[in-house]
């Protein structure tokens, strides 16, 4: 008798242990997006489509005091980042100096394997929306490529 209560505690743990993973991790979720900032950096990373079926992590960086975005790629078939693009925001927007211009940024998923960068000038109301390709250069390595500028703070119809 004792021992067919030590089995069935013993099956009920097993059980109970089973249930009580399977609740606590679930089903893996990827990703898509990750964002923050230190002083005058902020990093993004999201899905670049470079090819299709490409799976490969574009890098965002940002340098507010200089006005600069770096992007690479991260290709997990060499485990390394290839090449950085570079562009001049304040140019791009069109500002004054890197000094005053306030930068936010984030990534969204837009299509399969691809994500966007929407990166918003809080001062002047800007948000270019830009995405990653390949380099221009036919070197490995990436451009960024600018699909659309526009201004939240449009004239109101």
């Amino acid at each position: 008798m004792v021992r067919m209560q030590s089995l069935a505690t013993l099956s009920m743990g097993i059980v109970f242990g089973a249930v009580g993973c399977w609740a606590l991790l679930g089903s893996a979720r990827p990703v898509f997006a990750a964002n923050d900032r230190h002083e005058e950096f902020v990093i993004c990373t999201g899905a670049a489509g470079i090819t299709p079926r490409s799976g490969l992590d574009g890098v965002w960086m940002f340098d507010s005091k200089r006005g600069k975005l770096y992007s690479t790629i991260m290709d997990r078939s060499i485990g390394k980042t290839v090449g950085f693009a570079e562009l001049d925001v304040v140019k791009e927007f069109g500002l004054g100096t890197a000094n005053s211009v306030h930068f936010v940024m984030t990534t969204g998923h837009i299509a399969a394997g691809q994500a966007a960068l929407y990166l918003v000038e809080t001062n002047s109301g800007k948000m270019g929306v830009y995405t990653l390709g390949p380099s221009s250069d036919g070197n490995s390595g990436v451009t960024i490529m600018r699909h659309d500028m526009t201004n939240f703070r449009g004239p109101k119809g």
